[in-house]
This record gives structure tokens, C-alpha cells and sequence, in this order.
């Protein structure tokens, strides 16, 4: 028995170190990259001039959706829309400044406002799912390891597919995101308020802020391969 412990500690160590490592680290080379084009980005003013919070303001209503609000959050990179308030909300770097990174990020965030306005498949499903996710968050973990204590594979199964929860969220994320990119990039471009240059510039930081999330899609999908891994090795044994 102390073997077989010993022999499951070291595929679960090693494991981690093959499969979940790379994929944090990846993740933090995202994370600084993203801060790094926005840093850059936010010191280059647009020389039209508008604000992070005019843009957002401007396209929401080019897309009728003039009850929309725009508001201003504390912190930096904080910037989201709330489906449920329906409202955009801009850190305050980017709802007053006039950089090419506020004004990209401000129309990326907008674009997720339109999706729902336009009912974007992706951007529902991700919706739909987020109670479960949530769920699924809270409770693998503790699933898993009392599945493990009391040898219930039944138990374990439900623990992996409930951790599995959190990588479809990331998945389904991906298309949500890269749209919302291409639509702030595509009007941006159409109502002449970025120039070529500027616009360079807003696709970099977009992007660079795109494989944040394609990171943390790896990172859960690592972990749910060694999860399985692990499970299936367990099982043979």
C-alpha cells in the first residue's frame, strides 16, 4: 500500500510539473505582456482626441442602444460589461484618457454590449453557463478529494467533470473575446477615429490582452488532462 502512495505522489507531482507548470507560466508571460502593451499604448495619445468614455458612448448609440450607461470603476484593467445592469464599465485610466490603449480597450468592452444587444451565440452560452461554472469552481475540488479518501470512482468522475465545467467557460470565452476585439477594431476603423497607426497599436494591445485568455484556457486544460491522467492511472492500478 505505501507503494502504491508513494508511486501515485510521484506521478502527481510529476505530472503537475509537466502538464500545469508551462501552462502557468504561459500565463504569466500573457499577463505581463498585456500590461506591457497597455502601459506602452496608454502613452500614446489618438490624435483625434476622444476619451475612453466618449468612444463607448458613441458606438453604443450608432447601435441604438442609447440606455446603455457608461461608468467609471476604480483600479487598472478593471474594465467589463455587466450583462445583467447592462451597462459598460471603464477603469478610470481608460473612461478619461485619450490614449490609443483607452480607446481600444473602451471599444472592446462595448463590443460585448453589442453582442448581447445582437443576441452572439457564444456570448449566451458563456451567460447561461456561468451558475454552473461557479458551482463547479466551489466543488470539484472537495468532490475529488473525498472521492479519493473513500475510493468512490463514481464520486471522483463527478469531481473531474464538474473541474471540466471551468474549461468549457474558457472555451466558449475565447470566441466571445477575439469578436469583441474585432468589432471594436472594425468600427474604430470605419468612423475614422483611429488612423493607421493608431490602429496598429490598438490591435496589439487587443491582442496581447486576447492571449491572457487563450493562456487560461491551457492552463484549465492542463489541469483537467492531468486530472484524468491521474485518474485513469489510478483506476488501472
Amino acid at each position: 500500500m505505501g507503494g502504491y502512495s508513494s508511486m501515485y505522489s510521484m506521478g502527481y507531482f510529476s505530472s503537475y510539473f509537466l502538464l500545469v507548470v508551462p501552462a502557468i507560466l504561459l500565463s504569466l508571460w500573457a499577463q505581463a505582456k498585456v500590461k506591457s502593451a497597455y502601459a506602452a499604448y496608454s502613452q500614446v495619445r489618438t490624435h483625434a482626441g476622444w476619451t475612453g468614455a466618449q468612444i463607448a458612448r458613441r458606438i453604443l448609440d450608432e447601435n441604438g442602444l442609447t440606455d446603455v450607461p457608461v461608468e467609471a470603476v476604480a483600479g487598472e484593467l478593471t474594465d467589463h460589461y455587466d450583462p445583467q445592469a447592462r451597462v459598460v464599465r471603464l477603469s478610470q485610466g481608460v473612461y478619461g484618457g485619450s490614449s490609443v490603449a483607452s480607446v481600444g480597450v473602451a471599444a472592446h468592452e462595448t463590443g460585448h454590449a453589442v453582442q448581447h444587444a445582437r443576441g452572439y451565440a457564444p456570448l449566451q452560452l458563456r451567460n447561461a453557463i456561468i451558475p454552473v461554472t461557479n458551482i463547479g469552481a466551489r466543488l470539484s475540488t472537495p468532490v475529488l478529494f473525498l472521492g479519493l479518501i473513500l475510493g468512490l470512482q463514481g464520486l471522483v468522475t463527478f469531481g473531474i467533470l464538474l473541474f471540466g465545467l471551468m474549461t468549457l467557460f474558457q472555451l466558449v470565452t475565447l470566441p466571445v473575446e477575439f469578436n469583441a476585439s474585432a468589432r471594436a477594431v472594425q468600427t474604430l476603423e470605419a468612423d475614422g477615429v483611429l488612423n493607421e497607426e493608431e490602429l496598429a497599436g490598438t490591435r496589439k494591445v487587443l491582442t496581447a490582452a486576447a492571449l491572457t485568455y487563450v493562456a487560461a484556457l491551457i492552463v484549465s486544460a492542463m489541469q483537467l488532462l492531468r486530472l484524468i491522467l491521474l485518474y485513469g492511472s489510478r483506476r488501472r492500478r
